[in-house]
């Protein structure tokens, strides 16, 4: 179960650090093995690659011909790619995936439950400020009850 959020820093050759108590988890879910890809609110996922094989084929049987399936399968699957965790706990952030989220030095690692969410540091803060904008109507139709 991946939780919280961190700040971290991006190396000049685009390698992000796992911070330890999600590497382990990384570890002995998929020894090391990931996959990155992109996520229509232009931020990147990241998935064991357990995880993600159940996704992918999901989003491979949706219709071919149907254009906003076809939209879903070339974002999510066509920036896919496999990484491995080196030794250091570090993963390479190809060029293509950190131009399409927009990542310089600065970004925010968020865990999702069954996996992690990586932003721009400028972009998670905007996402934040919109949550917060929502106030009482952040909630979804239906879940009304909802209490912490």
């Amino acid at each position: 179960m991946f939780q919280g959020a961190t700040e971290l820093t991006l190396d000049a050759k685009g390698r992000l650090a796992i911070p330890s108590r999600h590497r382990e988890a990384l570890q002995v879910q998929a020894e090391g093995k990931l996959v990155l890809t992109a996520h229509p609110h232009r931020c990147l996922v990241l998935y064991p690659r357990p995880g993600w094989d159940p996704i992918r084929s999901r989003i491979m049987a949706f219709p071919s011909l149907d254009a906003q399936a076809s939209k879903l399968q070339r974002l999510l699957v066509g920036f896919a790619e496999e990484v491995d965790m080196d030794g250091a706990g570090r993963v390479l952030i190809s060029p293509e995936l950190r131009k399409f989220a927009s990542l310089d030095k600065h970004v925010m690692l968020v865990g999702q439950g069954s996996h992690l969410e990586l932003w721009s540091l400028e972009a998670w803060e905007a996402q934040l400020g919109e949550i917060m904008a929502q106030g009482d109507k952040l909630l979804p139709p239906g879940m009304e009850n909802f209490s912490l």
